[in-house]
Order: C-alpha cells, then sequence, then structure tokens
C-alpha cells in the first residue's frame, strides 16, 4: 500500500496502555526540511507518538507511511535503514566503549561502509559537536549533556532523512544546551529535518519553526510557535484547567 504525501506521515494513530488511550487518533505529517517542535503536559502522549513514528511500538489502528510507503509495524531497524532515527529520553549508550566506538557502531550497520571511511566520518561528526578531544573516553564518564551530544552523533552516522529527538535539552546544562540548539540549528540550515521532543519550552522556541502540542492523546494545536502560543486551547492544556 502507498499513498502521495509528505516524508513522515502518521494516519489517525491510536495505542492504548490499559485503559489509558496514549494516542486517540493522532494525524502528524513531517515534511522535507521541517524542524517541528513536539510539546504537551506530561502524559500527554508525546512519547508514544514518536515510538509509533519510529517502529518503536505499534499502532492499534492507524498507518504510518514514510515517502508515500506503508511502513506501519516494521521494527526499528528497518525504520532506520529507510532514514529514519531518534534518540531518547534516556542515553541508549554503550557505556563500557568509548566515544568513537560509540559512533561506529551505526555507521558499521549501513550496506557497503568501510571501517576507514565510518571512522572519518565519525571523527568529522565529533569536530562538529565538540567532542573529538573526549573521543576516547568510555562514553559512562562523559556529563550528561555531552552524553545527549553523543547520542544526537549516533544518530547522525545513519545519515537519516528525519531525526526525531526526545527530550534533548532535559538536564543538560545551560551553556551545553545551548550548544545543542546550535548544533542542531546548523544541522537543519543544511537540509536535515526535525522532530524535537521536550519540557523545555525555552529551548523548543529556540530551535522550532513549527509547534505541535499535544494533551490527553490528542493533537490539539499545529502551527507557527507565535500563534501556537497564544491559543487559548494550549493555554488551558498546560494550566489544567
Amino acid at each position: 500500500m502507498s499513498r502521495n504525501g509528505p516524508l513522515v506521515d502518521g494516519v489517525q494513530l491510536c495505542k492504548h496502555f490499559g485503559g489509558i488511550a496514549a494516542n486517540d487518533g493522532v494525524d502528524f505529517a513531517v515534511a522535507d526540511g521541517d524542524l517541528i517542535g513536539l510539546i504537551g503536559p506530561n502524559g500527554s502522549g508525546k512519547t508514544t507518538l514518536i515510538n509509533l513514528l519510529t517502529g518503536h511500538l505499534t499502532p492499534e489502528s492507524g498507518e504510518v507511511f514514510l515517502r508515500g510507503k506503508r511502513v506501519t509495524a516494521r521494527p526499528p531497524h528497518e525504520f532506520a535503514a529507510l532514514g529514519v532515527a531518534r534518540t531518547f529520553q534516556l542515553t541508549q549508550l554503550f557505556g563500557r566503549m568509548t566515544v568513537l566506538e560509540n559512533m561506529l557502531v551505526p555507521g558499521l550497520t549501513r550496506p557497503r561502509s568501510t571501517w576507514a571511511a565510518v571512522t572519518a566520518r565519525a571523527r568529522t561528526y565529533l569536530e562538529f559537536l565538540n567532542l573529538a578531544p573526549v573521543q576516547h573516553l568510555d562514553a559512562k564518564n562523559l556529563s550528561g549533556g555531552q552524553q545527549k551530544l553523543l547520542e544526537l552523533g549516533r544518530a547522525l552516522m545513519l545519515e537519516p532523512s528525519v531525526l526525531f529527538l526526545d527530550e534533548p535539552f532535559a538536564g543538560v546544562h545551560p551553556q551545553l544546551r545551548g550548544e545543542l540548539i546550535t548544533r542542531i540549528q546548523e544541522l537543519h540550515h543544511s537540509g536535515r529535518t526535525f522532530v524535537v521532543v521536550d519540557h523545555d519550552m525555552e529551548s523548543i522556541l529556540r530551535v522550532a519553526q513549527r509547534l505541535v502540542v499535544m494533551a490527553r492523546g490528542q493533537k490539539i494545536a499545529d502551527g507557527l510557535p507565535a500563534a501556537v502560543r497564544a491559543d487559548q486551547t494550549v493555554l488551558a492544556a498546560y494550566s489544567g484547567l
């Protein structure tokens, strides 16, 4: 099954956990070149949505399309092979491997990759992320912010079409947070597509060109940041009214 459409297209996605509707008929489309901030109160269904859009969860109903091709229920590694990368709220690094070795793992999974080419690409990204000076340290010895940067670097090693970043600013020192925002902006200017999920409204507003808001498992707003911030439905969702 296929259809014309955006880069990533989630259509009427539903997912329940027990009696709770984490996603209840959510439509979510990502176009090439988007830089989307996905926000909402705790428990609104943001992480569930990106799990559905990256193959880490299977929807009970609804469909996921990638460049018009139906990819619903495919496993995460197939999404990654098709150009969909993501990071996690809690970093998923190999703590006892060096920073450079962590970068090599995803790079070497790509077809026709060679050790020399992947190593050179990893070092280029480490320079870009200001992680080159710590490339020989074990990942477990990095600060929280450096670990977030390393997760971004590992996702970039897949040369993805779209990156979903889940809570990239959480627990990150303000200086490193600013550096991470700058790197996301630079990557976006170079043609990368991003969906960024975070509770840090200040950081999201610094980086996002489009805001999508969720509450109680549903999408309640989608548009330019200034308009979304003034939306009374959004204000009510955050105030708990």
